[in-house]
């Protein structure tokens, strides 16, 4: 049997009657803008665990590794994109010129590291450091990129900076 698509799983009432009409919309929007970029939640809504009800969770659609990309949690009061970017540097010319809901994710307060001393062997694991606008920024790594209430409005900016760090290429056919 066919899996199910996030949208036709959205509108099953329970367990999904808490999420919004408009968020709905943004989670099938969000889920078809991936899978056209190869990325899949696996035609599955899982468990939240401690970030939300319930969430989606994307990787690369039929690669062995399968590295998380994004994510969108499924709350009470609404919904949360988290994407997973490393290597921020790299992007700084982007972020910086960004629209403000966009660079506002990588500058504002929240995610900063409090330097908790998680440190083994001089560095924290999971702090992500990178400087935009010539200034040094320190985020935890559990609490980096999210998107708190995203709007379909900025969907073309969220897949632009997705884009950004994830690029889409074509598969090389051998002839």
């Amino acid at each position: 049997m066919a899996e199910k698509k996030i949208a036709e799983l959205l509108r099953e009432t329970p367990p999904f009657d808490y999420i919004s009409e408009k968020n709905k919309a943004f989670i099938a929007a969000f889920d078809e803008a991936m899978e056209a970029r190869g990325y899949s939640a696996g035609g599955a809504i899982g468990n939240g665990y401690c970030w939300g009800r319930h969430m989606l969770i994307y990787v690369k659609a039929g690669a062995k590794s399968q590295k998380v990309t994004a994510r969108v949690y499924l709350q009470e009061k609404g919904i949360v994109l988290r994407l997973f970017f490393s290597g921020v540097d790299k992007h700084r010319a982007y972020i910086e010129a960004a629209p403000e809901p966009i660079k506002a994710v990588f500058e504002k307060g929240f995610g900063d590291c409090n330097h908790c001393h998680n440190e083994k062997d001089g560095a924290c694991r999971f702090r992500k450091s990178y400087t935009l606008n010539a200034t040094p920024i320190d985020k935890c790594n559990g609490n980096t990129f999210w998107f708190f209430d995203p709007s379909l409005d900025l969907m073309p900016d969220y897949l632009k900076l997705y884009d950004t760090f994830y690029p889409f290429r074509e598969k090389v056919s051998a002839v």
